[in-house]
C-alpha cells in the first residue's frame, strides 16, 4: 500500500517557452502511460539554463549586445502572477490560494500557472519542474509543485544563485523552502526541493530534513559524475527518497547528418526506457515537421487518419558522433543511498522510474534521524528566517 512510482527525465529546453510547456504536456502524458505518480523535471527547464552566456558583462562594463541578450532571456521567463515579496519570498500561501489583490477571480500572470495546472490535472501526474520566473524587474530560478487535484501547492525560489548566475537571477527568500504535502493512494508524501548547488549547503539540507520530508527533489544543471555521490549522501543523511533531474543537451555539430529520434520503446525491469528502431514502412507513415534547431515535432493522427498538432510528441535529433553541452544524469536514490534508477546519461527523450516503498523512510530512521534525536538538537540549533521548522505529520 505504500508503494509509489517516482519518475524523472532529462529533456532539454525547447526554442520557445510555448514549445517547452507543450513538451511538458507530452512528457506528462507519457509518464501517465507509464503509471508514474510523481515526475521531476530539470532546473530552469521552462525559460532555459543559459550555460556559457556572459550577457556581455565584465567588472566595470556592460555591452549593448549583452543587454539585448538579457532582454530576450527575460522574455522567455514565465509570469506566475506572484509578487516580489519580502526578501524575494513572493506572497507565499496567498499566492497558492490566489488571494493576491482585491479580486481572486482575476487571472494574474501570463497563464503559465493555469496551463501547468491543466497538464497535471489532465495527466493525473504530480509534476515538479524548474522554471525561470519573472516578477517586477527580476528573474528567479524557481521550482513549482503542481498537484493534479489541487493545482499549485507551492513554489520556491533559489536562495543563492551560483557564480555568474547571480548576474541574472535574484536571490529568493529562505521562507520559500517550505515543504508541501500530498497524499497518493493513501500514502502521505512530504516533499521539498533543493535547486542545484543549494544541495551543497548543509544548513539548507537540514532545513528540509527538519520538516520531516520523505521525498527530496534536486533539479540541477550539474552533470558531473560527482553529483550522483551527493545524491546518495542526501538519501542516507535524510533517510528519504531522492530524485534528481538534469537536462541532456547535445552540442550542434556539422560532422555528420542528424538521425531522427525514435518513438517506439520498451521499459526494462529496472525502469529504463529503451528506444526501438522504427521500421521503414512505419517511418513513411509518420508525419512530422522540424523546427529551426533540428528538433522533430511528430504530428499526431486521430482515428480517421487526419493529422493533428496537439498534443505534440517531441523527439530530439542527435548526430551519430555527439558532443554534449550537458550530459544529463537524472537519477533516483533510496533512503539507504542505493541508486534505484539511472543515472540517465545522454538521453533527452527517455523516462526512468522506480516503484518505491515510503515505509523505507521510517525503517531507515531506526538508527538515523537527522532532524530528530540524531541531530542532538539539545546542543545544536538551526533557525531559518521567515520559516517555521515544525515537522510535517506522517
Amino acid at each position: 500500500m505504500s508503494t509509489i512510482r517516482l519518475g524523472t527525465a532529462s529533456p532539454g529546453t525547447q526554442p520557445t517557452t510555448a514549445a517547452t510547456i507543450a513538451l511538458i504536456d507530452s512528457i506528462a502524458q507519457r509518464a501517465a502511460s507509464s503509471k508514474i505518480d510523481i515526475l521531476l523535471l530539470p532546473e530552469a527547464f521552462i525559460g532555459g539554463y543559459p550555460r556559457g552566456s556572459s550577457f556581455g558583462c565584465q567588472i566595470g562594463g556592460r555591452s549593448e549586445e549583452g543587454r539585448e541578450e538579457f532582454a530576450k532571456y527575460f522574455d522567455q521567463a514565465i509570469d506566475l502572477g506572484d509578487t516580489v515579496g519580502p526578501g524575494g519570498g513572493g506572497a507565499g500561501l496567498k499566492w497558492v490560494k490566489r488571494q493576491i489583490g482585491d479580486d481572486s477571480d482575476v487571472v494574474r500572470g501570463d497563464g503559465s500557472r493555469e496551463e501547468l495546472e491543466r497538464i497535471a490535472r489532465d495527466s493525473g501526474v504530480f509534476i515538479v519542474t524548474g522554471c525561470i520566473e519573472k516578477t517586477g524587474g527580476s528573474l528567479y530560478c524557481s521550482v513549482v509543485y503542481v498537484c493534479p487535484k489541487e493545482g499549485m501547492l507551492g513554489k520556491r525560489r533559489k536562495v543563492l544563485p551560483t557564480g555568474s548566475e547571480r548576474l541574472i537571477w535574484a536571490q529568493g527568500a529562505p521562507s520559500t523552502l517550505r515543504a508541501v504535502s500530498t497524499t497518493i493512494r493513501g500514502v502521505r508524501i512530504n516533499l521539498a526541493a533543493a535547486i542545484c548547488w543549494e544541495n551543497y549547503m548543509p544548513l539548507l539540507r537540514q532545513t528540509l530534513y527538519s520538516q520531516n520530508i520523505n521525498l527530496y527533489l534536486a533539479p540541477t544543471a550539474d552533470n558531473r559524475d560527482a553529483w550522483l555521490g551527493l545524491m546518495r549522501t542526501v538519501g542516507v543523511e535524510g533517510r528519504c527518497f531522492v530524485v534528481s533531474s538534469n537536462m541532456a543537451v547535445p552540442k550542434e555539430t556539422s560532422e555528420s547528418p542528424p538521425k531522427r529520434g525514435r518513438r517506439d520503446s520498451t521499459i526494462t525491469e529496472e525502469g529504463f526506457e529503451i528506444a526501438l528502431p522504427r521500421s521503414p514502412q512505419r517511418a513513411r507513415r509518420r508525419k512530422s515537421v522540424f523546427d529551426e534547431d533540428g528538433n522533430e515535432i511528430v504530428l499526431c493522427r486521430d482515428v480517421d487518419g487526419d493529422t493533428q498538432t496537439s498534443p505534440p510528441v517531441f523527439t530530439t535529433t542527435i548526430p551519430e558522433k555527439t558532443e554534449w553541452i550537458s550530459r544529463g544524469g537524472s537519477s533516483i536514490v533510496s533512503p539507504y543511498g542505493d541508486v534505484v534508477a539511472g543515472p540517465q546519461w545522454e538521453d533527452p527523450d527517455g523516462l526512468i522510474y522506480s516503484d518505491v516503498d515510503f515505509r523505507d523512510c521510517i525503517r531507515g530512521r531506526l538508527d538515523l534521524d537527522a532532524a530528530g534525536s540524531y541531530s542532538r538538537n539539545d546542543s545544536f540549533k538551526l533557525s531559518v528566517e521567515g520559516l517555521e521548522l515544525d515537522p510535517l505529520p506522517y
